[in-house]
């Protein structure tokens, strides 16, 4: 999203015609292509299609309408000697232009913050005993900065960050693994730097709330197997007293 590919569609417009019992669709496809924010390969295509099929286009780099269709044909050679394309032209500035830069202000400027966590992985590495994870989720648009405090000093060594990883739904997330040795009384924290966080946030490492969350989780699976092992002890009593009925025919 932060980079636009070759197509941007700012609007489109459906005209229905339903005849009879049978139906037909026919619709007008009104397109702005660009692919920079200068906005230099800037373009305009209006396209006409009835039933899938496209049979007229006007086209701004071209200036013309151009027919595909021996109807579309026709019809793009009188609106082409009437003036109609120099009249379809003034969307160029006139509609596309000023749209898309509302789009970049109100979609691709604005910033999203991201959701930060800390947690601690399962193990280090053979030079530190522990492993912590410092993580952002769905932020956008690219372009963030992670970094690890030990007491207010900047971490640089035994630190690991992904690249951003896209979530495929305009967000991005990104992962920072930090391997220490944990000594008594000091502070660990995570720093993210992004559009969103003009003066950044600092998440604090708390071994405490980390102990917590894992102690609910445990409780959370103790009462799941338990649950589990009441249903099969029912389910096996069942079949026992299902086994030792004997069933006697009625008249």
């Amino acid at each position: 999203m932060a980079t636009l590919k070759s197509l941007c569609i700012l609007d489109l417009l459906l005209f229905t015609l339903l005849l009879g019992t049978d139906g037909y669709f026919h619709h007008m496809h009104r397109e702005c292509r660009f692919s920079s924010r200068d906005l230099q390969d800037l373009e305009f295509i209006d396209r006409y299609i009835f039933n899938k099929l496209e049979y007229l286009r006007y086209n701004s780099t071209l200036n013309k309408f151009i027919g595909y269709t021996e109807h579309g044909v026709k019809n793009a050679a009188r609106f082409n000697r009437d003036g109609e394309a120099e009249s379809q032209h003034t969307n160029l500035d006139g509609y596309c232009r000023p749209n898309a830069k509302l789009r970049f202000d109100a979609i691709l400027d604005y910033p999203v913050e991201p959701t930060i966590e800390i947690m601690s992985a399962t193990h280090g590495s053979h030079k530190h005993t522990s492993q912590l994870v410092c993580s952002a989720y769905d932020f956008y648009p690219r372009g963030i900065k992670m970094t690890w405090l030990r007491d207010g000093m900047e971490v640089t060594s035994d630190v690991t960050t992904t690249e951003e990883l896209a979530d495929g739904n305009w967000y991005y997330q990104i992962h920072s693994h930090l391997e220490y040795t944990p000594k008594s009384g000091e502070k660990i924290s995570c720093k993210v730097e992004h559009a969103s966080l003009p003066k950044g946030k600092e998440v604090k490492w708390d071994p405490t709330m980390s102990e917590v969350k894992r102690n609910k989780v445990i409780i959370g699976a103790s009462g799941l197997v338990l649950g589990l092992i009441i249903t099969i002890a029912g389910v096996v009593y069942y079949k026992k007293k299902s086994t030792g009925r004997i069933l006697v025919p009625s008249n």
